[in-house]
């Protein structure tokens, strides 16, 4: 393939939540691609352990990080990409673009990114049609799960009232605008007929000046498109930088694939399980509908008192007797379900910011790493005596954590369960729990019935 590094490499992706990040290896799994989802940054030696590789993740936090915080993290994880000398690279964000100046701030990281890969202009596609996502116009539209109508993402029922990143404006370009002072530009809907006038325009757009060009999307049919207008900013040893949700990758896949230039996409099929142990972070609805499914359909749960693990006084008893009765539950033949908020209304999500205030911590700053620790601590300890064969972590800001927890190196893709969410096997060298069974599951992804999907999840390419 003509764009591949000398490594072999076609692109690498830096994700900026976790959940989002196996999202982006699972669109280049489906394509054919080999692609490994590395939680901190991985050494040449890493690298070689794992044969044919095409693509290479990053996992990161920076959605939860204050500017300060994303400078350090985001020059450090770029320059590690760098390195790699790969024709593109991604900077992986939520298909639902919440952010703010204030934290998890996608224009600092497009500046950083477009700073250290000298990319004078920066594609952005936010829109994945796959994940119901929709960008027309530069407004984008969102679905709250997959089986709801699309919603303008200011009337969006979760995301216009996200607690830390609320989305009051479903124009991208003004919302992105208060976070960069890069001019933006649109190719819009009606640009996208075919590769031709796309890249064309798109040309027209850099030559008046464009340092942000926003590309439209509605239908799948347009990804091949979207991918031929990336692949015409490639630069013959250079590194094109890209900000973007999975769609990103969609593009690219489709436009390769298009010119035949990747192998027959495989089939993913994961032996069925009779249940599984979930932990979970979510605060969204549709992880609320998604866990009553479950509870209806005779999984069981263990509602944490989550005010009791932001204090270490009282923490190690309350994760003792989450883990001795879900493995009670769990030993009974039940798929047990631990959760920390069911919807944004659950009244544990106030009295633990109590909590964290009483300790004199804001609770946006550590519930991530606090709770996300706890959930990891608590799912660790199931696993480690044996018992549990397939697992899930839900909530994008708290699975980063977890993940670190459990001592994973690395991820790859299994099969899918849902759109953005893939059953993945684990890497953790030099240890039992080598090659275990997990999926990530951000809180907005996935049919109510979720959890019955994961237990039997498969693909057949067609």
């Amino acid at each position: 393939m003509a764009v591949a590094a000398s490594n072999g490499l076609l692109l690498g992706f830096y994700g900026d939540d976790f959940t989002g990040s196996t999202d982006a290896m699972e669109s280049l799994a489906r394509a054919g691609l080999r692609t490994v989802l590395f939680i901190k940054h991985p050494q040449i030696e890493q690298l070689q352990r794992y044969k044919d590789l095409r693509a290479v993740g990053l996992a990161g936090c920076s959605r939860s990080l204050s500017p300060v915080d994303m400078e350090a993290e985001l020059s450090q994880a770029f320059g590690a990409l760098k390195k790699l000398r790969l024709p593109i690279v991604h900077y992986k964000v939520c298909s639902t673009f919440d952010s703010a100046p204030r934290i998890g701030s996608i224009g600092l990281a497009l500046d950083i990114g477009a700073r250290i890969f000298e990319t004078p202009v920066v594609p952005l596609q936010v829109g994945a049609p796959i994940l119901g996502r929709y960008c027309v116009f530069a407004n984008l539209f969102a679905r709250s799960g997959l089986d709801s109508e699309p919603y303008r993402l200011d009337r969006h029922p979760t995301m216009s009232r996200h607690p830390i990143t609320p989305m009051a404006e479903s124009d991208v370009r003004v919302h992105l605008a208060g976070q960069t002072r890069r001019k933006i530009g649109l190719l819009d809907i009606l640009s996208l007929g075919n590769a031709a006038e796309a890249v064309a325009k798109y040309r027209e757009l850099v030559a008046n000046g464009a340092q942000v060009v926003l590309i439209d999307i509605l239908y799948k049919e347009q990804e091949s498109v979207i991918g031929k207008v990336l692949c015409d900013q490639l630069g013959e040893g250079s590194t094109l930088f890209i900000v973007g949700s999975s769609g990103v990758e969609y593009s690219l896949t489709a436009h390769w694939q298009s010119e035949g230039m990747l192998p027959e996409a495989p089939s993913f099929v994961a032996a069925p399980v009779e249940k599984a142990i979930v932990v979970s972070g979510s605060c969204s609805p549709v992880t609320d509908r998604q866990i009553g499914w479950a509870i209806q359909h005779g999984a069981s749960e263990v509602a944490l008192n989550t005010a009791n693990l932001v204090d270490p006084a009282t923490a190690k008893a309350e994760i003792e007797a989450t883990v001795n009765e879900a493995l009670r539950l769990h030993e009974g033949g039940k798929t047990v379900i631990c959760h920390m908020a069911r919807g944004p209304s659950d009244p544990r999500r106030k009295e633990t910011v109590g909590r964290f205030e009483a300790l004199g911590r804001e609770a946006a700053q550590h519930s991530g790493s606090v709770l996300g620790e706890a959930l990891g601590t608590i799912l660790l300890r199931l696993l480690q005596t044996g018992r549990v064969k397939r697992s899930v972590v839900t909530g994008g800001d708290t699975s980063f954590f977890a993940a670190r927890r459990l001592g994973i190196e690395a991820l790859e893709m299994i099969a899918p369960v849902a759109p953005g969410c893939p059953l993945c096997r684990a890497h953790i060298p030099g240890s039992a729990l080598d090659g275990m069974e997990i999926c990530f599951k951000g809180g907005q992804v996935g049919k109510d019935n979720f959890f019955g999907t994961v237990l039997a999840p498969g693909w057949t390419a067609s």
